[in-house]
């Protein structure tokens, strides 16, 4: 397929009548200054794809639910179990279907599937052991995106090893062996991956972490709360991010994500070992979980990326958006991300272990968003600067791997509203 992009985003700056061959889902050229092509054309600025490094499928069956009496991390974390006793397979790719439809609609093409809700409601597991993860791989095809189930490794509930008890016994495997067998029975299809999590040092006993130094790509939940780094304290003699590198967990392959109460001994570690970090602003909000040192982490050393975690909005402008606006709340001062930085952790599919991926160059995976510069959040804006002022709302075709999944802000394989409506009802 051929088409023409009245803007695009290509070699890090935004250019005019660009015209972008596609073959066997890649780019295979790309030319600039080509007027007026009879040829699928693409209204506005045309960005990469984005990506999604966390996700939690089953939480956006929450969203507008957790706010009675003004809300509480631990009303939340109730009804979330509530919604994480009730699914089964089939209910599960209902649901993670109409989500990643969503996630098509706000132009992500490649999502990373923060995957701990494997067995049945009593920790039994399913005839097919990966039965819950094969749904999310389906509902990805399905709709139109890629995956990496970032399959984890949940354990205890507690640092001190307490075990799993009510709905967390759906979410372990009895010990490393168990969950490193039942992982090596996945089966990815070529839109897929499948990498690691381990979902916290709450969750994973210190005699695992070695074990899982080394797998790519390597997802986990860092420092979210206050909570976690005394426990770790008291238990550990370190914080997280200290007992990570103890055991060799840190590196360019892993991820950590939240990352929001580190030292400044945190912040160096995951800087000098290349180690990511993935933001979700909108959720870390919505649970006031407290603002992260991004701009420290980013000049330290470590890649940043952008997740929408519990689907309290599905947005990456918003979450963009929210990297800087949050670090101007923290220090009273703007200007600590360019619009190139921003979007360059809206688009870091190297997270998930797609390199081919993030950026529109020949060779690269065909993954396009169009978003139009003529709405009212738009209009008269710099394109260049389209990241401050447009939302998920203003996206009107998408691209992944050369298909289109989106065309005039509706998704082409499926009613997305309707089918959240039934999975969530």
């Amino acid at each position: 397929m051929t088409f023409h992009a009245e803007y695009a985003l290509v070699d890090g700056r935004v250019q005019g009548d660009v015209l972008l061959d596609v073959a066997g889902g890649r780019f295979t050229a790309i030319t600039a200054g080509v007027p007026g092509a009879s040829v699928t054309r693409l209204p506005g600025l045309v960005l990469p794809g984005f990506a999604n490094p966390h996700s939690h499928a089953f939480h956006r069956a929450l969203r507008g639910r957790t706010h009675g009496e003004r809300g509480s991390f631990w009303t939340w974390r109730d009804l979330m179990y509530s919604v994480a006793a009730r699914l089964d397979p089939d209910s599960y790719f209902a649901l993670a279907r109409a989500v990643y439809g969503e996630m098509a609609l706000a132009g992500i093409t490649c999502v990373g599937e923060f995957h701990y809700l494997h067995h049945g409601p009593d920790g039994t597991p399913y005839a097919d052991p990966n039965a819950m993860g094969h749904a999310l791989l389906a509902a990805a095809a399905e709709a139109g995106i890629r995956i990496t189930l970032l399959d984890t490794l949940y354990l205890t509930s507690s640092v001190d090893g307490a075990p799993l008890e009510g709905t967390q016994r759906r979410f372990g495997d009895g010990d490393f062996d168990g969950w490193a067998g039942r992982v090596e029975k996945l089966e990815a299809g070529p839109h897929a991956r499948i990498g690691a999590a381990l979902h916290s040092i709450r969750a994973v006993p210190a005699k695992y972490l070695g074990a899982l130094a080394g797998r790519s790509p390597l997802h986990l939940h860092l420092s979210e709360q206050r909570a976690e780094n005394e426990r770790c304290l008291a238990v550990h003699g370190c914080t997280p991010t200290e007992l990570l590198r103890r055991h060799g967990v840190l590196g360019p392959a892993t991820t950590a994500v939240h990352a929001t109460h580190l030292t400044d001994v945190d912040i160096r570690l995951l800087g000098e070992t290349g180690t990511g970090v993935c933001f979700c602003p909108t959720t870390e909000r919505d649970l006031a979980d407290g603002i992260g040192p991004a701009r420290r982490l980013a000049d330290a050393g470590s890649p940043l990326s952008l997740g929408s975690d519990s689907h309290a909005v599905i947005d990456p402008f918003e979450e963009a958006r929210g990297l800087e606006l949050n670090e101007r709340l923290a220090t009273e001062r703007r200007g600590h991300f360019t619009a190139a930085e921003l979007l360059g952790a809206a688009t870091n599919h190297a997270a998930l272990g797609w390199d081919d991926a993030g950026t529109i160059g020949v060779g690269n995976r065909a993954d396009l968003v169009a978003v139009a510069l003529d709405s009212v959040r738009t209009a008269g804006v710099n394109p260049g600067q389209a990241v401050f002022a447009a939302t998920a709302a203003d996206i009107t075709h998408v691209v992944a791997d050369g298909r289109l999944i989106v065309a005039d802000g509706r998704h082409t394989g499926f009613d997305v509203p309707a089918a959240l409506r039934a999975a969530i009802a």
